[in-house]
C-alpha cells in the first residue's frame, strides 16, 4: 500500500515536471527569432531542440534516472535565465519600436513618458 502511494506520487510528479517542459517549449516557440539574438542567448532552434527532447526524456523515463534531471536543468535554464531576457527585450521593442540598445534621440526636456510641455 506504501509503495502504491510512492508510485502514485512519483506519476503525479513526472506529469507536473513534463507539464514545465511543455510549458516552456511552447514559450519558446512563441518568441520571435530576432529576440533570441538581441537577448544574446543562442537560437530559437537550439532552445526549442533542447525544450523538446526534454519534454520527450521527462514523459519517458523515470524520474529516478538521471535524463529527466538533466532535462529539468534545461527547463530551469530556460525558466530562469532566458524567458526574462527574452521578456525583456520583447518590452523594449515593444515600448521603443526597436529593440533595447537602439538609440532613440529625444529632447533634452523629454521625460520618461514623453516631451515636457510647459503651460
Amino acid at each position: 500500500m506504501l509503495i502504491e502511494g510512492f508510485a502514485g506520487v512519483f506519476a503525479l510528479l513526472s506529469w507536473a515536471l513534463f507539464g514545465l517542459a511543455l510549458f516552456a517549449f511552447v514559450n519558446a516557440a512563441i518568441q520571435r527569432e530576432d529576440a533570441y539574438r538581441a537577448a544574446d542567448k543562442k537560437n530559437k532552434g537550439f532552445w526549442l531542440i533542447i525544450l523538446g527532447i526534454a519534454a520527450v526524456v521527462m514523459k519517458l523515463f523515470s524520474i529516478l534516472s538521471i535524463l529527466p534531471v538533466v532535462g529539468l536543468v534545461a527547463v530551469i535554464v530556460y525558466i530562469v535565465d532566458v524567458r526574462p531576457a527574452l521578456k525583456q527585450v520583447s518590452a523594449g521593442s515593444r515600448r521603443t519600436g526597436r529593440f533595447l540598445g537602439g538609440s532613440k534621440r529625444g529632447s533634452s526636456s523629454d521625460g520618461p513618458y514623453g516631451p515636457f510641455n510647459r503651460r
